[in-house]
């Protein structure tokens, strides 16, 4: 595991409790898992993800990811619809662990509210939760 001043948190993303990522990509947000995630779970084997259509509650359980040392809920940063889901982690769900904000993006939603995303954590506050 690398410390926390290794790891990479973009300042254009908000953050969860649970460690979920959210972009907003038009009228949409990107999801995924953080950097810190990503690293506390190790080298990432299988990827669950929800199916399109599924409406989502904040903080519901929208799928799992599998490491080699553990399976970890994924659960949502936001309320709103899944509009897509990142197929290519079938075959490459490695790419979690290679590229978190990037190709490993896990699902696009629609916001039921999209002042929601106001509510989660900027990168300061993120780092600070993570150094306690």
């Amino acid at each position: 595991m690398k410390d926390i001043e290794e790891l990479h948190f973009p300042e254009d993303i908000r953050y969860s409790q649970d460690h979920e990522w959210a972009r907003p990509e038009g009228d949409l947000f990107v999801v995924g898992i953080s950097d810190y995630a990503q690293d506390q779970l190790g080298d990432i084997v299988f990827v669950e993800l929800p199916a399109t259509g599924r409406t989502l509650t904040e903080g519901e359980d929208f799928g799992s990811v599998e490491s080699v040392k553990a399976v970890s809920e994924l659960l949502a940063p936001l309320a709103g619809e899944v509009v897509a889901v990142n197929a290519e982690l079938e075959d490459q769900p490695e790419m979690v662990n290679s590229q978190p904000y990037k190709g490993g993006w896990m699902m696009k939603i629609k916001p039921a509210n999209g002042a929601d995303y106001d509510q989660l954590m900027d990168r300061d506050a993120y780092l600070n939760m993570l150094k306690g």
